[in-house]
């Protein structure tokens, strides 16, 4: 399950591990104009944990995500 928020400066995006268990905390991820930041809280430590990309590096997620396993550099639009 996932819920999509629009807020004044970004969209916030919220993933629920809703499945069997061992469930996970729940994923945060933050979408700015300039960058994207990951949270997740760690139930070891009691804090939260905090990943920033850049929108470049986000892309070559998305691009990833689709990809066989290898070493890829995307080329800027044109």
């Amino acid at each position: 399950m996932f819920s999509i928020e629009h807020e004044f400066d970004s969209t916030v995006i919220t993933l629920v591990d809703d499945g069997a268990a061992p469930l996970t905390e729940d994923v945060t991820i933050n979408a700015f104009e300039e960058c994207i930041t990951v949270e997740q809280l760690d139930a070891r430590t009691g804090r939260i944990q905090l990943i920033t990309l850049s929108m470049a590096q986000a892309r070559d997620l998305a691009a990833a995500m689709n990809l066989p396993e290898g070493v890829y550099s995307l080329r800027p639009p044109t």
